[in-house]
């Protein structure tokens, strides 16, 4: 693994042993796959990890990551289950599910396990929370249903993030795709980021908008803070960190900052100027909303209401800088249509 710091994976003989780290324990706690091929006897000498028949043949993702894991790797065929049907963007998953070949499971404590075990799928892989581990899958796990838990939004960069993609490529036996796409999206990124560091200036940029008089902003150690940085903006909170990943501030701690931005991103659902005055009649004062230059993330939302930005953005942080590049530094770029961000009219 060159980025991600959550997961690894260990290749003797012909199997395979995949640890996934949980980031959430005060004492840093790992849990063990045991990748075997299909009809091989199960070695011995591994008895705390769990055992996983490969290539796996349906999987259940519980997320829009996960979806988006399997569409890189060309193996949107083998997913038969999401936590919701319509947080998909990609189209052959639509496809799949118009057709009735994937199954809805539910989230959280709607989570059918009945129906998981009836279906009994090669695989569930999830999302890990603080306080939620593997224990929350006991009924599944006694039922002989393999759960993962996959934590990729705690990596602190893009390309770590994406990374958890050779998770699943090893469980698929996709290595040698997954090296080739992986480094292409890689060397891409790398590219575009020294470019962004010749720019003659660091335009500011302030993210989000507040939800319930609390403003989350991304912390110096989040993804969002490395993007900003290696599309060359000024972050005001670049050197402030967070246990959690951002900072919950008030609206008058982020004013100051958002009256003299250059740039706003990332303003939610909202699609229109209209809609940000709608929501708090304060927000004209901020310099962005009156140079016209509040961009959001959203242009790929579908009828269903998913953003592909979270789902085949998670995996294509290129494709993400190059828009922030074009937005913040349009000099450096040829002119084009951004793909993941629209203008705030």
């Amino acid at each position: 693994m060159q980025y991600a710091k959550g997961f690894t994976i260990a290749y003797t003989g012909r199997y395979k042993v995949v640890t996934i780290l949980s980031p959430f324990e005060q004492k840093t706690t790992a849990t063990r796959y045991l990748l075997v091929p299909r009809g091989m006897a199960h070695p011995a000498g591994y008895p705390d990890s769990r055992v996983i028949e490969t290539p796996i043949r349906s999987l259940v993702g519980m997320s829009s990551m996960h979806i988006a894991l399997a569409d890189f790797l060309g193996a949107a065929d083998v997913l038969v289950g999401v936590g919701d049907l319509k947080y998909a963007s990609a189209p052959r998953v639509r496809q799949r599910i118009a057709a009735g070949q994937i199954f809805e499971v539910g989230l959280g404590k709607q989570l059918n396990n009945e129906l998981l075990i009836t279906r009994n799928p090669d695989l569930v892989m999830t999302t890990g929370w603080p306080g939620e581990g593997l224990t929350r899958f006991q009924t599944l796990s006694a039922a002989g249903v393999p759960v993962m838990i996959n934590s990729e939004w705690v990596e602190t960069t893009p390309l770590a993030r994406a990374e958890w993609v050779k998770v699943l490529a090893a469980l698929l036996n996709k290595e040698d795709l997954v090296n080739e796409k992986f480094g292409r999206v890689a060397r891409e990124y790398q590219r575009l980021a020294a470019l962004a560091q010749t720019a003659v200036r660091r335009p500011s940029v302030v993210v989000g908008t507040p939800f319930k008089d609390v403003w989350y902003v991304p912390d110096a150690n989040s993804y969002m803070a490395q993007f900003l940085r290696d599309a060359g903006a000024a972050y005001h909170w670049d050197q402030t960190n967070s246990p959690s990943g951002s900072l919950a501030l008030s609206f008058e701690a982020v004013a100051p900052v958002a009256l003299a931005a250059d740039f706003w991103l990332h303003t939610g659902s909202l699609t229109s100027k209209a809609g940000l005055l709608a929501q708090d009649a304060r927000f004209a004062a901020f310099a962005p909303y009156k140079t016209g230059r509040v961009f959001n993330n959203n242009r790929r939302t579908n009828a269903q209401g998913a953003n592909d930005y979270w789902e085949s953005g998670a995996l294509h942080p290129d494709v993400v800088l190059a828009d922030l590049i074009r937005i913040l530094h349009p000099e450096l770029l040829p002119r084009g249509p951004l793909y993941y961000y629209l203008p705030i009219q």
